[in-house]
């Protein structure tokens, strides 16, 4: 601790915003009618996997993951309402914009999660939990929403913290009292412990996470490497990762989509995969990317079909994949069900070069044409333009993206 006029200050300062059944909130709040009611939100109104719920239908029971058919025995009333992820990306970027008038030292973690390091602020606006107040003050006023906020001194103490007073908590870990806080709790209790982690750690004795400091760091660090030293460290109250501000250049960029199970409509197929090319193709134009290497997968019950396919030219256009997406599914394909498809660019790139002395007429004249259609798109909404096939693409919407940022490369749904 440092002193501090007269009060004593952190050495560090985390805190970590958890936005409470984020998209049933919405719903709640865009839908009056549906306030203190059971609500639980599906991937379009042809959905029947449960993504969140309120609170009100969770006191039934009702979880994430569950079919609705059977969140609908356990709650009769159970409202579906059919997910809007544009609405939510939205409802974040406000959220996290508020968020970043607090410090520039933001992580925004995913669409409704978000570590802030305000350790530098306690000078200008107050202790911890007065800063961390000032937190879901802001979050308040610019969205209306509820938010569980967890501070201490490391993100995995913190994070924790967050989920000890649902809903709409505030709940402070003081950084000397983290280990202590931390001992009596099963190693999976922290995020970044699964189960397969959990079970190698039980093989040396560490079941809870006061069991830790009794092996030596190399023994998780052997099998994990910097993962399995950050974990030693976590179980203490001591997790060395930083805030990380900064969204690395993008290592793959692609796109899947789930579809009713056991589709053996080569139609159907094929409109799922012209529909996923055109999506990745547009993302590497809207940010100035070409790739040469991609990925096509169709998920079967045996598993995935696959194939990985390298263009002597890099690309951003969709009906170049799409072309290779349909001579693949020609090829490999055998009419068994199949539950998903996927296409991902492998090496997204900045086009440096083009040759000079090539024929790029055709080329010139289709890159035109995507221009055309992304400036329509984006000013009238995606596909507002878009190859035939498409007009009867899945009505199943999109998803918004574990990693998703409101910002750069990851502001995509």
């Amino acid at each position: 601790m440092l002193k501090m006029d007269g009060d004593y200050s952190w050495k560090k300062v985390i805190i970590l915003v958890d936005m409470n059944c984020f998209f049933a909130q919405i719903e709640q709040q865009d839908n009056p009618f549906w306030r203190n009611r059971p609500v639980a939100v599906t991937n379009g109104i042809q959905g029947s996997t449960i993504i969140t719920s309120s609170y009100e239908a969770r006191a039934y029971g009702v979880k994430t993951g569950m079919r609705l058919k059977e969140a609908r025995q356990l709650c009769p009333d159970l409202i579906q309402a059919p997910s809007r992820p544009y609405r939510y990306a939205e409802v974040s970027t406000k959220i996290m914009a508020s968020l970043q008038s607090i410090t520039p030292d933001l992580e925004v973690y995913s669409v409704d999660e978000a570590f802030l390091d305000v350790t530098h602020c306690q000078s200008l606006l107050g202790t911890p939990l007065q800063i961390a107040q000032r937190v879901k003050d802001a979050i308040s006023s610019v969205s209306g929403l509820t938010s569980s906020v967890g501070v201490s001194g490391d993100k995995t103490t913190a994070k924790y913290a967050a989920k000890l007073n649902k809903p709409d908590g505030l709940t402070q870990i003081l950084p000397w009292e983290a280990e202590k806080t931390l001992a009596p709790l099963h190693v999976t209790e922290l995020s970044g412990i699964n189960t397969g982690t959990a079970n190698f750690l039980k093989q040396y004795g560490v079941i809870n996470c006061g069991d830790m400091k009794n092996i030596p760091i190399s023994i998780p660090a052997k099998r994990f490497g910097n993962l399995g030293r950050r974990l030693w460290l976590m179980a203490q109250g001591k997790d060395p990762e930083p805030i990380i501000t900064r969204v690395k250049e993008p290592k793959t960029i692609g796109h899947g989509k789930v579809m009713p199970p056991q589709t053996k409509d080569l139609a159907t197929i094929l409109t799922y995969f012209q529909h996923m090319s055109q999506k990745v193709a547009s993302r590497l134009r809207k940010h100035q990317f070409k790739a040469s290497q991609f990925y096509i997968g169709l998920k079967t019950e045996q598993g995935w079909l696959h194939t990985k396919v390298k263009l002597n030219t890099a690309t951003d256009d969709g009906q170049t994949l799409f072309i290779k997406c349909r001579q693949f599914t020609v090829k490999s394909w055998q009419g068994q069900g199949v539950w998903q498809v996927q296409v991902t660019a492998l090496d997204p790139h900045s086009e440096q070069q083009t040759d000079l002395f090539a024929d790029n007429q055709a080329d010139n004249k289709r890159e035109q044409l995507n221009n055309a259609m992304d400036e329509i798109n984006q000013r009238y909404g995606e596909f507002t333009v878009a190859p035939s096939r498409l007009i009867d693409r899945s009505a199943m919407p999109n998803v918004i993206a574990p990693a998703w940022k409101p910002f750069g490369h990851r502001k995509t749904i």
